[in-house]
């Protein structure tokens, strides 16, 4: 069994180490055409296999295979393939393993050899994985595992699962590793395979600590320990013991954590396992780093790395480049941290290209602390503009190479050119112009973690720092910093914050948040008082105000009308900026034009998108219009969604303003909306949003839906039940300038590292510049005022961000309540 590194640390590399199965071989081969020399080699080979001689199996298969194809003999040449890709996958040398059973296996399959076939997909998935391909390994192994199910063979498919398992944690999806991991484990209690057991446990205890369940990891690990001894099992005690030492350095128990890495290390170099002997090396300079012995530390982190870079291992080397890194920020050698951290970047980069969309969100949540540490130990050199850069680059990067990769699509040669550059990390004169070309103060944010914490899989640290930069239209940079540590004195951090200005929008709710005491009064920008009669000052959209708003309140336009575009991060994603208070009562949207967006280059793209629309939709940027209201809701189970019968007001009064016939009720069916969406230049749905709908996938999938109504008479098992999903929206080619999601949590999702995903990035990523979502559930009586007012000042000026503002203000006139006019946020274009 090898021991694989996926936690990646810094402030603490919890180096967990996942146990993956050993390559499948066959004892015996099938009956062969005769060719006895080759038949010949190839026993041999099985023979040195067998004896430990791995090398001269490889030469052995080689030969083999060269007589087989010399002689045209498939059959022969396919298991040569075979044999000689397993051997190479068990001394890891992964690409000359991939060549050789990716060539193999269509030999395999016309000779009909199930169990050789399903074999080769097993060790073809390792090989992906090691190399951080992470999708390929996980396809093989779920095909291995169809087959190994098919053939009746438990004992194999056991381990194929716990390959599974390995591929699903390196790209963070815990929620299929658990699945994979316990029908491993439940496979090896049933036939009796203590190996397998004591694997199967070591692997759920990894997944436990991941997640922060230390007491429930420290008893998975121990059982798995006394397992792998009884047997004995040094590989599974090796991997056991540096598991058990990163869980107890995580507990703040460095004396015991040395005594289980020293052990582990050990039985490492015993077993002449190279990798694992680099994770304990870092492991045990992260121990240094703590005692601040800051010279062995490095020591040991160059000493993983070495092996790390003689084993080719991409994802080891960004560990231990992470790790170096952070140790040299703590010794103040900042040149050399520097160098390290970039170079760890590039890493981790070249493990993501080949994932598809949710996996790259998944992984990117495992490496964040990585792009943290690089923006400390810029800020600590003042190297300000660089430093947001790294912040760019840490950000929605998934999101940018789904959009970079949707105007490739497009054909046109500017389109690439932009998609190209899209993707490599953006330079600090690239947001200087865009924010010209945006005419908008754009307003990022960044925030950095507790350096004590011990950082596993997803895990965070309390929020220790914010980071704030402002890049006016002029090109010029700011850089501001918000000590968050006194909010951990009043168990506040910013997620509470937000949580809480959202539940005290509502009627009789505890709005109880600690905060300095703040005067009433109403008062002008400049700070004379206005006639607006006293306002009641909400604490902790006034809260959310001081950390997010007032640290940079001069650097903001003066002009109300001018834009500001905020770029959040995490759970600032879910701020209700419009409705931020300052000391005075006035609210954001009163003193500024607001709009959002995930990132700098996902701005870049979104640009080049609505640049690139028809020329005719310069002239009538709302023709052909797509409008729905009401329409007959569908099921959820037995439960029957509640008809929104002002939703309906609301599109027949924008389809008069654009002279367009709405869908409603029985009429909006998700067949007629879907047929549509691809021509419309706006699409406007005003219906029920799911936030929580269709997370099929566990943690990598796409959640959110929207409500329409379901097809009157259903031709298949599969006909379109009036569920819309965000997961079937981000596969569609739109041509639309603008989304408005007049419905609630529609911009609402699940808080990754690269945004929220959910129905906006999915609109977003299917082609649309501009969207409206909303961040709660509205009144759909307040609503329908609102939207008549933005699309009356959308006709008669191109600007969305404008057009939103004038709607809010004159919303806020009648509805006085921000819970009945702050939830709409433009994302996106604003013309």
């Amino acid at each position: 069994m090898k021991g694989y590194q996926v936690g990646l640390g810094a402030i603490a590399a919890l180096f967990v180490l996942l146990d993956t199965a050993p390559p499948l071989m066959l004892a015996t081969t099938p009956e062969l055409p005769r060719l006895s020399s080759a038949n010949q080699l190839l026993q041999q080979g099985i023979e040195y296999y067998q004896a430990g001689q791995f090398e001269a199996a490889i030469q052995t298969w080689q030969q083999a295979e060269t007589q087989y194809r010399r002689a045209q003999n498939g059959v022969g040449q396919g298991q040569a393939l075979f044999r000689l890709g397993t051997a190479l996958v068990t001394v890891e040398r992964y690409q000359e393993a991939i060549a050789a059973l990716e060539t193999g296996l269509p030999l395999l399959r016309s000779a009909n050899d199930q169990p050789s076939e399903a074999r080769a997909l097993s060790n073809l998935g390792i090989a992906y994985k090691e190399l951080g391909r992470y999708s390929q390994a996980i396809a093989s192994h779920r095909a291995a595992g169809k087959l190994m199910r098919t053939l009746g063979d438990r004992q194999s498919l056991g381990q194929v699962l716990t390959n599974l398992g390995s591929a699903f944690e390196a790209v963070g999806d815990y929620s299929n590793a658990w699945i994979a991991h316990e029908q491993s484990l439940k496979i090896a209690r049933q036939l009796g395979d203590r190996i397998g057991e004591s694997v199967a446990l070591g692997n759920l205890g990894m997944i436990y600590a991941n997640q922060g369940n230390d007491k429930q990891a420290i008893a998975a690990f121990e059982q798995s320990l006394t397992l792998a001894r009884a047997i004995p099992y040094e590989p599974g005690q090796a991997s056991t013991l540096l598991n058990l030492g990163a869980t107890y350095h995580g507990l703040r128990q460095p004396d015991r954590a040395i005594e289980y890495y020293q052990e582990s290390l050990a039985l490492a170099r015993k077993l002449g396992d190279r990798r694992r002997e680099a994770t304990v090396l870092g492991s045990l300079g992260l121990v240094l780093e703590d005692r601040k012995d800051y010279a062995d530390a490095i020591r040991h982190h160059e000493q993983s790395l070495a092996i790390a870079r003689s084993l080719n291992d991409l994802e080891a080397q960004a560990v231990a480049l992470n790790n170096l890194g952070h140790t040299c920020l703590k010794a103040g050698q900042f040149a050399k941290a520097e160098a390290a951290l970039r170079e760890a970047v590039l890493r981790l980069d070249a493990l993501r290209p080949e994932l598809n969309d949710r996996y790259k969100v998944s992984i990117f949540d495992t490496q964040l602390q990585t792009y943290n540490l690089l923006q400390q130990v810029l800020i600590a050199t003042n190297q300000h503009e660089a430093a947001l850069e790294a912040a760019e680059w840490g950000r929605a990067r998934a999101f940018a190479d789904r959009l970079a990769q949707r105007v490739r699509d497009e054909g046109k040669r500017e389109k690439k050119e932009l998609a190209k550059t899209a993707i490599t990390p953006i330079r600090i004169e690239a947001i200087k112009q865009i924010a010209r070309e945006q005419k908008a103060t754009l307003v990022e944010y960044s925030v950095i973690p507790d350096d004590a914490f011990k950082f596993r899989g997803k895990q965070r640290g309390r929020e220790s720092d914010l980071l704030i930069w402002v890049v006016q239209p002029s090109g010029k940079v700011y850089f501001r910093r918000v000590n968050l540590k006194p909010l951990w004195q009043q168990d506040l951090n910013l997620a509470k914050l937000v949580t809480a200005s959202r539940n005290c929008l509502y009627p009789g709710a505890d709005c109880s948040v600690k905060t300095n005491p703040v005067p009433t009064k109403a008062s002008s920008r400049s700070g004379h008082p206005t006639q607006r009669p006293q306002r009641r000052i909400n604490p902790a959209l006034h809260r959310l105000h001081q950390l997010l708003i007032q640290p940079i309140a001069d650097l903001l336009p003066e002009n109300a009308s001018d834009r500001v575009i905020i770029l959040p991060l995490e759970s600032l994603f879910l701020v209700p900026f419009p409705a931020l208070q300052d000391t005075n009562g006035q609210y954001l949207i009163e003193q500024h034009t607001i709009l959002t967006a995930p990132a700098i280059q996902v701005l870049a793209l979104t640009r080049q998108i609505q640049q690139q629309r028809h020329a005719a939709s310069r002239h009538n940027r709302f023709s052909p219009a797509l409008i729905v209201g009401n329409p007959l809701m569908p099921k959820i189970g037995s439960e029957e969604l509640s008809a929104l019968p002002a939703a309906e007001d609301e599109a027949k009064q924008i389809a008069d303003l654009l002279k367009a016939k709405a869908l409603l009720g029985r009429d909006a069916t998700q067949s007629k909306v879907v047929q549509q969406m691809p021509q419309a230049s706006l699409i406007h749905l005003a219906t029920h949003g799911l936030l929580e709908y269709g997370q099929t996938l566990g943690e990598t999938d796409v959640p959110g839906a929207i409500a329409l109504a379901p097809d009157p008479t259903p031709t298949t098992k599969n006909a379109p039940n009036g569920i819309l999903t965000a997961n079937e929206i981000v596969d569609f080619r739109l041509q639309a300038n603008l989304v408005v999601l007049s419905a609630c949590d529609t911009g609402r999702g699940r808080i990754t590292g690269d945004g929220v995903i959910g129905l906006s990035r999915a609109f977003i990523a299917a082609g649309v510049p501009s969207i409206v979502v909303s961040l709660w559930a509205v009144s759909d009586v307040s609503t329908a005022h609102l939207m008549a007012h933005f699309y009356q000042n959308l006709l008669t000026q191109r600007d969305k961000a404008k057009a939103l503002r004038y709607a809010m203000l004159e919303t806020m006139k009648q509805y006085p309540r921000p819970l009945d006019w702050a939830a709409f946020t433009l994302i996106g274009e604003a013309e």
